[in-house]
C-alpha cells in the first residue's frame, strides 16, 4: 500500500512535469518546490489562519498556480525560442531560491499537518488494515490524473493547447490569445505540483527538503514514460511506486535505486520512453 500511495505522488508530479513540458517544452526543475510550497500553504493556512484542510486542498494549488503564472510572466517567456537548457537552468534556480527561503524561515526539521477528521482511522479490507486517508490519496490522484489527461486529450481546450504549442500564429489568427493560454498552462501544471503538495502534508513531514528529495525520483518516471506523455506518466508514476514498494518489502537495499535501474533499461531499449513517440 505504501507503494501505491507513493506512486500516486509520483503520477501526480510527473503529470504537472509531462504538462509543462509535453506543451511548452519546458525543463521545470522548480517543480519539486512548488510541490513544497503547496504543502507549506496548507500549514501555514492551518497554523496561522485556522483554514481546515478541504478549503485548503483548493485555495493552496490556486495559491502555487499563481506563483507559477507570475515565474512565466516575469521569466520563463523571455526564454521561449532558445535552447531548453536556459529554461532548465533557470527554474533550477528558482527552486534553489524557494528552498533556501523556507529553510531561512523555518528550518529543515519539519512540521506536521494532522489527517483531517473525516478521513482518521482505517478500514480494514480482511487481507489489510487500509489508512482512510492513504485510500483518499490514491482515489483523488487517479481522478486529478485522469481528468486532466481527458482535458488535454479529448476536448476542444486541450485541442487548442496542443495546437498553439504547434503552430502558435495559427491559431492566434483564429482569435486564440495563445500566450494568455501558454500562461495559464503553466500556472495549472504548477497547480498540480501544489495540490499533490496538500495531498502530501498528512502523509509526510511538511519541510524545504521535500520537494528535492523527491524531483529527481519524478523526473525518472517522467523519462521512464515518456516526455510529454501525459497518460504515460500516470501509469508509470503509479506502476514504479508499486514496484518501489514491493522492491521495499523484498530487497530494501534496492528500493532507492530500482527506479533509476528501470530507467537505465527503458532508455537503452526505447530512447523516446514507454509511451514517447520516436523522433
Amino acid at each position: 500500500m505504501l507503494g501505491l500511495v507513493n506512486g500516486a505522488f509520483y503520477a501526480m508530479l510527473s503529470l504537472g512535469l509531462a504538462v509543462i513540458f509535453g506543451l511548452l517544452d519546458i525543463v521545470n526543475f522548480a517543480h519539486g518546490a512548488l510541490y513544497m510550497v503547496g504543502a507549506f500553504a496548507a500549514w501555514i493556512m492551518l497554523d496561522s489562519w485556522g483554514i481546515n484542510y478541504w478549503f485548503a486542498l483548493i485555495l493552496a494549488p490556486l495559491v502555487v498556480g499563481v506563483l507559477g503564472v507570475l515565474m512565466e510572466r516575469l521569466l520563463l517567456k523571455r526564454l521561449y525560442g532558445l535552447d531548453p537548457l536556459y529554461g532548465l537552468l533557470l527554474t533550477f534556480g528558482l527552486a534553489l531560491i524557494l528552498e533556501g527561503a523556507f529553510r531561512r524561515q523555518y528550518g529543515v526539521s519539519g512540521q506536521s499537518y494532522e489527517v483531517p477528521e473525516l478521513l482518521s482511522g482505517a478500514t480494514n479490507l480482511g487481507f489489510m488494515v487500509l489508512p482512510n486517508y492513504r485510500a483518499w490519496v490514491i482515489v483523488a490522484s487517479l481522478v486529478v490524473c485522469l481528468g486532466t489527461w481527458f482535458v488535454i486529450e479529448r476536448t476542444r481546450l486541450g485541442a487548442y493547447l496542443r495546437a498553439g504549442t504547434e503552430n502558435a500564429k495559427l491559431v492566434q489568427a483564429f482569435g486564440v490569445n495563445v500566450p494568455l493560454m501558454v500562461t495559464l498552462t503553466y500556472g495549472a501544471g504548477a497547480a498540480l505540483a501544489g495540490l499533490a503538495g496538500v495531498l502530501a502534508a498528512p502523509v509526510i513531514q511538511v519541510t524545504p527538503l521535500m520537494g528535492s528529495n523527491l524531483i529527481i525520483v519524478v523526473f525518472a518516471v517522467v523519462v521512464i514514460g515518456g516526455m510529454g506523455s501525459i497518460l504515460g506518466s500516470v501509469i508509470t508514476g503509479l506502476g514504479l511506486g508499486v514496484v518501489e514498494g514491493f522492491t521495499r518489502v523484498f530487497y530494501p537495499e534496492a528500493s532507492n535505486i530500482v527506479v533509476f535501474v528501470i530507467m537505465a533499461i527503458v532508455l537503452m531499449l526505447r530512447p523516446a520512453g514507454l509511451f514517447g513517440k520516436e523522433a
